[in-house]
């Protein structure tokens, strides 16, 4: 993977509190690797070739963090603009009420004023953009792949939230009152989603003063390849306009600023600015809402397919 300079994000480090230093704290029960890294392969060669083993228009990237490795993808071979079905991008944050998610709050610390915030890095900026907004620029400034990328931006991932409920569900499963066996020990697997969530819950309580519960942020991205599959669809609404035709947008990505410093020396850099595509020009789809309760059902489901098949592997051995 390629190696990051060290950023200075900011006098508390929120990015740690979040998902801790590890970026998956909170749990003990996270298995041992049984094969070690690979190191032997360049890894855009590698998405370069696994993107090209699929049949053309059928292939989807979910990219849930830094642009990086896709900026250099697309910019190295950009063949693959024409070959993909579609990329599916968590990042960004519109803010403006964009949607009516709640994004929570930031403390100025030399004032101690309280103001309200759309990104999560800084008061404007969401972690995957800021960390390399000029590759996320270079995606979103390609007219070809604009076209096909979907953004879920914080706007949309804030709806998505992990209530008592919700971590009830992740524990016990979704049919847990009419299972018959309501004392039934929950599996590792339940047990280590469950521990992550507690802790990204407090996390989420502590420095963005959500305390409803986290959202969720990565798997709403995945949820978007799902969009056809009769099973596992989740429906997300995209808006549309006066004539009923979809919502597109033109996304613009502030690379003006310094990742070092203050909030002043830092400005807006990393910022999403979505601007309504031209009419007849296609544009960056970026859902207003999704169905919620239909997620949370697709992602028990996917809990409980996991399980079964983590089940069968130690009956085969």
């Amino acid at each position: 993977m390629v190696n990051y300079p060290a950023i200075d994000l900011g006098p508390t480090k929120s990015y740690l509190l979040i998902l801790g230093r590890s970026g998956l704290d909170g749990t003990d029960l996270l298995p041992e690797p049984t094969i070690p890294p690979i190191t032997s392969v360049n890894p855009i060669l590698a998405m370069r070739d696994a993107l090209l083993a699929e049949p053309p228009g059928t292939a989807w990237i979910a990219a849930t963090g830094a642009l990086t490795n896709l900026g250099l993808l697309f910019a190295t071979f950009p063949e693959l603009i024409d070959h993909i079905k579609g990329l599916s991008i968590m990042g960004g944050a519109i803010g403006n009420n964009f949607t009516n998610a709640p994004m929570g709050t930031i403390k100025n610390e030399a004032t101690g004023e309280i103001s309200p915030r759309s990104g999560n890095v800084t008061q404007f900026a969401e972690f995957n953009i800021y960390c390399d907004p000029e590759a996320a620029k270079s995606i979103f400034t390609n007219p070809v792949l604009a076209a096909k990328t979907t953004l879920i931006p914080l706007d949309v991932t804030h709806q998505v939230v992990a209530t008592q409920s919700v971590r009830d569900m992740v524990l016990h499963g979704l049919d847990r009152e009419t299972s018959g066996d309501p004392v039934k020990q929950p599996s590792i697997l339940r047990r280590l989603l469950h521990d992550l969530l507690i802790f990204f819950a407090h996390a989420y309580a502590e420095v963005f003063d959500m305390k409803a519960g986290p959202p969720l942020h990565d798997p709403v991205a995945v949820a978007v390849l799902l969009q056809d599959d009769p099973t596992y669809s989740v429906k997300f609404n995209f808006g549309a306009d006066e004539n009923g035709k979809e919502e597109t947008w033109d996304v613009e990505i502030v690379t003006v600023g310094d990742h070092d410093g203050d909030a002043v020396r830092k400005g807006q850099v990393g910022a999403t600015i979505a601007h309504e595509a031209q009419r007849g020009t296609p544009g960056v789809r970026i859902p207003r809402d999704l169905n919620v309760e239909m997620f949370w059902r697709v992602m028990g489901q996917c809990i409980q397919n996991a399980e079964e098949f983590v089940a069968s592997k130690k009956n085969d051995t």
